[in-house]
């Protein structure tokens, strides 16, 4: 009897064993499993936050591109309220010197004034600024504005128009030639 209670022993250690054992490759195998699921787990994360970050990257690469062409549009703008302000003073400056007779020519406020007019010449070149073409020209009402007559040729030019970067800021003032 002491042999069999013996082998019963073992063998229920044995069956113990076993059933240890199976738990412990099923422990492994499901260690495993989630290892690879953390794998699976973090790989995905990985490409989700690469996703996150070429977008977030995206998004910025255009936000500087968007405030880049909003400052040229600004500055574009600015220079163009800042000429569509000081070109009547031109213009009036031209226009004093056209009236001014011989004598006063020589005169020191005369040169002074002849030279004020060449600065204006050089600042206005410099922001891009051109006089519209217009004495003898064909009329165009794109460019011009006619004040008298009705032809196609323009006879005079009464206010001189300037465009600054193919934009008109201020259409030339015409007399037409009537046919």
């Amino acid at each position: 009897m002491l042999d069999n209670r013996k082998q019963k022993a073992e063998s229920r250690k044995q069956t113990t064993d076993n059933r240890q054992q199976k738990a412990d490759d099923r422990n492994k195998e499901s260690e495993k499993k989630k290892s690879l699921v953390k794998k699976d787990d973090k790989k995905t994360s990985y490409e989700e936050l690469e996703g996150k970050y070429k977008r977030a990257l995206a998004d910025y690469q255009n936000l500087l591109k968007r405030t880049a062409v909003e400052k040229q549009e600004f500055t574009r703008y600015a220079n163009e309220e800042c000429a569509r302000e000081i070109l009547p003073v031109y213009d009036n400056l031209r226009l004093s010197l056209k009236h001014i007779d011989d004598a006063a020519k020589e005169n020191g406020w005369a040169q002074g004034v002849k030279y004020v007019v060449k600065q204006f010449v050089e600042i206005l070149k410099n922001m891009g600024v051109e006089e519209i073409a217009a004495k003898g020209k064909k009329f165009d009402p794109n460019v011009m504005e006619a004040i008298e007559g009705k032809g196609e040729k323009v006879k005079k030019v009464v206010r001189p128009g300037y465009k600054m970067k193919d934009k008109v800021i201020t259409p030339a003032k015409v007399i037409l030639k009537n046919n």
